[in-house]
């Protein structure tokens, strides 16, 4: 029997889980169990607790044969648990370093039957904010009951921050109701019943304050279910003790508080139900007052204690506009500088734009801030043109890039008055980054992100963690440009998962493939050779395209390999495409000048050049997962991985499972391409884990759903 199970229920967290499951594994103590509930979660949960099942025998996944929701999950983990002590985790939060070691040893030196341990709230953010239990347990006795120290009832009322006795549950017949908000009706109940609580101020759990998808910030009438469990909750308590006037009275507060969290709450409650929810509150005020009073706070708090005594709902939203309204001015920010004239002039010109109808055919497309007609948006751009012919596309060009616009393809430049009316009145806009800050998410318009990268490195809010490597450090900015998306395009399950993480927003995920790779999907011999050429490559030559990625902590356009001494070291029989990071446009490179090296950096499609390589060879670069479709050979150059690695954060070991054959060192590089060791069964698993959805139709899948409403 293990000391500890570690009941984990898990639906829809397939950005968080590998997270919390990571940081359980890898603590310094080791007897305990992860019994993981797969609450028939609808993402790729499953697969990722299977891997780990897979890998490590403390982990044993327990499917429900239903979604039954998180308490009854919870329960059905807890009939196969079989530790001495239970801890119901959250599977979106993590653990401390060094918490199952702590937990561990001041339960077997207290023997207590509930250990109440610390946390943090950390925003998606990346702010912390202290949990209440560093405050209110640093004063606690060593070992105490509830009616001993009653304020151990104000720690936040969850399971996850409570380790519990397995015996006393079963001798209790305590489990988790049914519906929203079932840990009040577990928690305070067996707070009251355990006669040894200890507490465990350091922090344990990182809480994981989600900007989106919690269920409790789902506007509808399910939080009327909190009435429910606290009634159950409160003749709960009355069966397992005899509460005294203190814990009634904290108790009655406590529930109040909770009350008042989820009506002030703006996306619980729905407004037309909000009178409603405020006569239940007065009903259960009246119904549970203990007679000896209650501890009424002061301040706003108290104001509104009262007035629901007073049951005078119109008086309590005066007072909660009326305090509104204050800390608003409080927090007002100071006025920004007036912009220029001419951004001025267009920016009153889209809003004047935005009162006019969306036009219904018009789709607005644009590519790594209007560089040029590139990448998914361009792939989709056709395929519409060929399934929905009766919308007409237009493009987004920056003014040092339109002479380079193909014939016949119809744009607008960028800060023209035409670009503003486009982008106030386009029903469909499609684009590989963000549209500019000011622009509005209009009604009865659809955004298609189609990004332009399968993820190594890490981004979004995952770049928390690493900021020394942030290019954009406004984090909530990004955000709010997310939070324009209607659609997620990603080009397979790793691309999905790290998506939802990176941007925890209300999109819809097309895992369709990446459209630009249709064309790569689709290609013969003859492609590659017609490319080459055309790039003024003789017959019988090898073709190595390198192609590195952006490094931060780097000058710019500096370079980790010496291009022309590779070049010398290959032989006259190969010829090297340098193609630098789209970020270094503009930026010397003395590269070139010579039959065996050729500057492609200033190339419009990266598609042409893959296909007229015979190797790749890159570093992190994102382009190994779309170069791997064409089952070429790659080589990864990786002389600074642990820099990269720390600095940049990646959301998976490329030295563990790379494409093709590494590189740490120039001589081991040049090794490489004397043998010929290229590493297929490397590339193999590559591209069953990242490319098994680049069938050709990518571009096809996304213009069904999203012009024609397929699903």
């Amino acid at each position: 029997m293990s000391f500890l199970s570690i009941v984990l229920p898990v639906y829809r967290v397939q950005g968080y889980l590998a997270q919390c499951l990571d940081s359980v594994l890898s603590q310094s103590f080791e007897d305990f169990e992860i019994v993981a509930v797969d609450d028939c979660s609808p993402d790729y949960s499953g697969r990722i607790l299977a891997e780990y099942a897979a890998r490590d025998p403390r982990v044993r996944v327990i499917t429900s044969p239903a979604n039954v929701g998180l308490g009854r999950a919870r329960n059905l983990g807890l009939e196969h648990a079989g530790g001495e002590y239970v801890w119901f985790l959250d599977s979106d939060d993590w653990l401390a370093t060094g918490a199952l070691a702590a937990v561990a040893a001041r339960l077997r030196a207290t023997d207590a039957d509930v250990l109440v341990v610390g946390w943090d709230r950390v925003h998606w953010d990346g702010s912390v904010q202290t949990g209440s239990a560093k405050r209110l347990l640093g004063d606690a006795p060593r070992v105490f009951s509830a009616e001993q120290w009653p304020r151990v009832l104000e720690t936040l009322h969850v399971a996850w921050n409570k380790v519990i006795r397995r015996e006393l549950l079963r001798r209790l017949g305590l489990a988790f109701e049914a519906g929203w908000y079932e840990d009040v009706s577990f928690t305070f109940p067996l707070m009251l019943a355990a006669s040894r609580i200890s507490g465990l101020p350091r922090t344990c759990v990182h809480y994981r304050q989600r900007r989106t998808g919690a269920i409790t910030q789902t506007v509808g009438e399910r939080h009327f279910e909190v009435f429910d469990h606290w009634e159950h909750a409160l003749a709960l308590c009355a069966k397992y003790a005899n509460p005294g006037d203190e814990v009634r009275g904290l108790l009655f507060r406590r529930m109040l508080w909770h009350f008042m969290r989820v009506l002030r709450h703006d996306n619980r409650v729905p407004p037309a139900s909000r009178r409603r929810f405020f006569a239940r509150m007065r009903e259960m005020y009246r119904r549970h007052l203990p007679p000896a009073g209650f501890p009424s706070p002061g301040g706003g708090e108290g104001l509104r204690y009262r007035l629901v005594a007073r049951g005078s709902y119109p008086a309590f939203r005066a007072a909660e506009i009326a305090m509104r309204a204050a800390r608003a001015v409080l927090r007002r920010p100071r006025p920004k500088v007036a912009k220029r004239f001419w951004q001025v002039l267009g920016r009153l010109y889209y809003w004047l734009q935005l009162v006019l109808p969306v036009d219904r055919s018009l789709a607005l497309y644009a590519a790594y801030w209007y560089r040029g007609v590139t990448c998914n948006p361009a792939a989709i751009a056709a395929k519409a043109a060929e399934l929905v012919p009766q919308l007409r596309a237009v493009w987004v060009i920056e003014p040092s890039r339109v002479a380079a616009v193909p014939p016949g393809v119809d744009h607008v430049v960028a800060g023209t008055l035409p670009y503003y009316r486009a982008l106030a009145r386009a029903r469909y806009l499609i684009n590989n980054v963000n549209w500019p800050n000011m622009m509005v998410k209009r009604r009865g318009t659809t955004h298609v992100m189609t990004h332009h990268g399968t993820p190594l490195k890490m981004m979004g809010m995952d770049q928390l963690d690493h900021p020394a490597a942030v290019r954009d450090t406004d984090f909530a900015g990004q955000m709010r440009r997310a939070d324009r998306w209607d659609f997620s395009v990603s080009a397979n399950a790793h691309t999905t998962i790290a998506w939802e993480r990176a941007y925890p927003c209300g999109y819809e995920t097309l895992e369709a493939g990446y459209p630009r790779n249709d064309r790569l999907a689709t290609a013969s011999s003859s492609d590659g050779a017609a490319m080459r050429e055309r790039l003024g490559i003789g017959a019988g030559k090898r073709v190595v395209l390198y192609a590195p990625t952006h490094r931060e902590w780097l000058p710019e356009g500096a370079s980790v390999l010496d291009v022309e001494r590779l070049a010398s070291s290959l032989g006259p029989e190969t010829v090297l495409l340098v193609r630098a990071h789209y970020f270094y446009a503009g930026v010397s490179r003395p590269v070139g000048g010579s039959e065996r090296i050729i500057d492609v950096s200033g190339h419009p499609d990266v598609e042409d050049l893959y296909l007229a390589a015979d190797v790749l060879l890159t570093d992190y670069s994102s382009a190994m997962f779309d170069f791997a479709v064409l089952d070429k050979p790659l080589v990864i150059y990786a002389p600074d991985w642990q820099v990269y690695r720390e600095l940049r954060g990646v959301y998976f070991d490329l030295m563990a499972m790379p494409p093709g054959p590494v590189a740490t060192t120039y001589d081991d590089l040049v090794a490489i391409f004397q043998e010929d060791r290229w590493g297929d069964p490397a590339r193999a698993a590559f591209r069953e884990r990242f490319c098994y959805l680049d069938d050709g139709r990518a571009a096809e899948r996304v213009v069904r759903r999203v012009f024609l409403d397929q699903r």
